[in-house]
């Protein structure tokens, strides 16, 4: 393609996906572009996504988002972990808390110290030595000025939209109303080069940024990039989602409770809760899921269920030709994690750094590509790993989990840990050592041995290490207000 410079950006899409996008170009590189969000009343947007991963507060610090005025908008808590219910066996449950678990050294991580610990009867469960999961689990609450408490956020992801739109459009940013009835091309390079209206407006552009959705509108429909399907890892393709009416005070953290064919998830609001069922069709029909997710909710349903289907996996290009892939449209990998967001955050910010101001040049694409599948790799493997490594075999899906072939890099990291201990954080993974260890640990994988530097300390030594850890987590957690008293004064809903 001729080199031609990049004056003016189409986001075709709102939602969370869109937004993100539009107040990101339009406030971070300001006056040097034009921003369009081009989206339709009549086209309703997933808007599920409630729950994130502390890696959100990267694009707040870029936007210069104030905390307090984001919350009360979004009508949001906070978050300290997702607690999961039943996925090892009936009946257990652990957390994934964010944050630091004690205490690491050079050679290796807290986890070492742990096993030698349990081995000799001086360890407490894991969490114990998480600040984030004590706190989480007393139901209390302060933001700190050192970052003690590592956190997240839930929030009502439609009013996300909003906040973010109203930014944008401070910025400079045009909405354009209307459903797209076609996407011209460029006949000699396919480049996209304009989208048409139902209302006959044709809106042109030099780079699109497909935020439709599942749908691909771009990414898939005009320019047919390859999907790589991960349904064979992912087996669950649908969900129903369901408001209702708070009946206690919110908890900091989100629930993922295993059923028979899937899993449930509980996201408190101020307003009220989220609720919602991943569940794979073939195992359970879209009306047993609604009665299942309906008989395991608190408080008077406020919305009718909504199913929801998906095809997990990503583009084999998130970026192809001027058109790059955000949110849905460039792959889903379920939200058993959180990181919907935090994937689309990720492409922005890459984006941001690698923006085609002189043209689109390949290396960029290629670069870009690399980094947003190795991304998304990552967070894939650490989803797979909650499904197949359970005892659960009550139900045929749970026994097809256990079963199903995974990944040989997720293989290499179960392995590597049940082994050794050892777990090695790759660049680009959003999950560091500690994330990779609660999770392993709570689903019931307990390494053979531990890495001898810790037998330096004597029992002693150990033993009072240990509970110097347990007893500076409870000074903070004892000095922290209840969530919420915490939210009424920091940042009531509006």
């Amino acid at each position: 393609m001729t080199v031609k410079n990049v004056t003016k950006v189409v986001v075709v899409g709102g939602g969370t996906a869109g937004w993100m996008a539009a107040a990101s170009l339009s406030k971070l590189i300001g006056p040097n572009i034009q921003v369009c969000v081009v989206e339709s009343d009549e086209i309703g947007t997933v808007g599920v996504g409630e729950a994130t991963i502390p890696t959100m507060m990267t694009l707040h610090q870029l936007l210069k988002i104030d905390e307090r005025e984001f919350m009360a908008a979004v009508q949001g808590t906070f978050k300290l972990g997702i607690n999961f219910e039943n996925w090892n066996k009936l009946g257990d449950s652990y957390m994934h808390a964010f944050g630091r678990t004690g205490q690491d050294c050079w050679a290796g991580g807290f986890q070492h110290f742990w096993s030698r610990g349990k081995q000799l009867g001086l360890s407490e469960d894991y969490g114990r030595y998480s600040a984030s999961y004590v706190a989480a689990k007393a139901g209390k609450f302060a933001t700190l000025p050192d970052q003690r408490l590592s956190y997240a956020f839930h929030m009502n992801a439609t009013l996300y939209a909003k906040f973010l739109r109203k930014m944008a459009e401070q910025h400079g940013c045009e909405r354009i109303e209307g459903k797209i009835t076609l996407v011209d091309t460029h006949s000699d390079n396919g480049y996209i080069q304009s989208v048409t209206l139902e209302s006959g407006r044709t809106i042109e552009g030099d780079l699109f940024v497909d935020c439709s959705g599942f749908r691909g509108l771009l990414i898939d429909e005009t320019l047919d990039t390859e999907y790589e399907d991960w349904s064979n890892w992912l087996p669950c393709d649908s969900a129903v989602a369901v408001q209702t009416k708070s009946v206690s005070e919110p908890i900091p953290y989100t629930r993922a409770i295993a059923r028979d064919a899937g899993w449930q998830w509980r996201i408190p609001l101020q307003s009220r809760v989220g609720n919602g069922m991943v569940f794979c069709s073939k195992f359970l029909s879209d009306d047993a899921a609604i009665e299942t997710l309906l008989n395991n909710v608190e408080g008077e349903p406020l919305t009718k269920p909504r199913i929801i289907k998906f095809r997990t996996g990503q583009r084999k290009q998130h970026w192809n030709k001027n058109c790059i892939a955000l949110g849905l449209a460039g792959g889903f990998v379920e939200p058993l994690e959180s990181t919907s967001i935090h994937l689309i955050q990720r492409g922005i910010i890459r984006l941001l750094q690698m923006f085609p101001h002189e043209g689109v040049r390949q290396p960029d694409v290629v670069e870009f590509n690399r980094q947003m599948s190795d991304e998304f790799v990552f967070v894939r493997d650490f989803i797979v790993m909650h499904y197949h490594l359970t005892q659960r075999d009550d139900t045929p899906f749970w026994r097809h989990c256990q079963s199903m072939a995974i990944p040989d890099s997720l293989r290499h990291r179960l392995d590597l840990f049940k082994q050794t201990g050892r777990v090695f954080q790759e660049a680009g993974d959003v999950f560091a050592e500690n994330n990779w260890v609660q999770v392993m640990l709570g689903q019931g994988l307990v390494p053979e041995q531990y890495h001898p530097i810790v037998d330096s300390m004597s029992d002693l030594e150990l033993s009072q290490f240990l509970k110097g850890l347990t007893d500076k987590v409870d000074d903070l957690v004892n000095q922290l207000p209840s969530h919420q008293s915490f939210l009424s004064k920091y940042c009531p809903a509006e």
